[in-house]
């Protein structure tokens, strides 16, 4: 696992459940249960025992436990076996390792690029070899 660069701020453990907003800088670990919204410019760690039912907005994001909710992170989201994902993520880029299970699509660009949907489509011609 790539080291974290971010001080770490907080730990919710095994045990700890939590229901509300979460804002923090640096990095956080939860090992517990959470539900409501998460937003930070710094790194999320949800562990092996992890349940979390958020919609998360964050740096960079590691999962290896269960989250449900959408998740756009603007660097990076990494998923980790035994991590389950139910929901939609986005991020420029996504790792997802074998053994993790994965419901929901999957968008890799950064917030506030142009959609796929934006984006214009072009038709070549045939090839000038081929006549009709």
């Amino acid at each position: 696992m790539k080291k974290i660069d971010d001080q770490m701020n907080a730990f919710f453990g095994n045990d700890t459940e939590f229901e509300g907003k979460l804002s923090f800088s640096g990095a956080v670990r939860i090992d517990g249960s959470f539900k409501g919204e998460i937003s930070t410019k710094g790194t999320l760690i949800v562990g092996e025992t992890a349940n979390i039912e958020a919609e998360i907005h964050a740096s960079h994001i590691i999962i290896s436990g269960e989250v449900r909710g959408s998740i756009v992170a603007e660097n990076k989201i990494e998923a980790h076996a035994p991590g389950k994902i139910i929901g939609n993520i986005q991020a420029p880029t996504i790792t997802i390792d074998e053994g993790v299970i994965f419901e929901g699509n999957c968008r890799m660009q950064k917030q506030g690029e142009e959609s796929e949907e934006d984006k214009k489509v072009t038709v070549l011609p045939q090839s000038a070899g081929s006549k009709e």
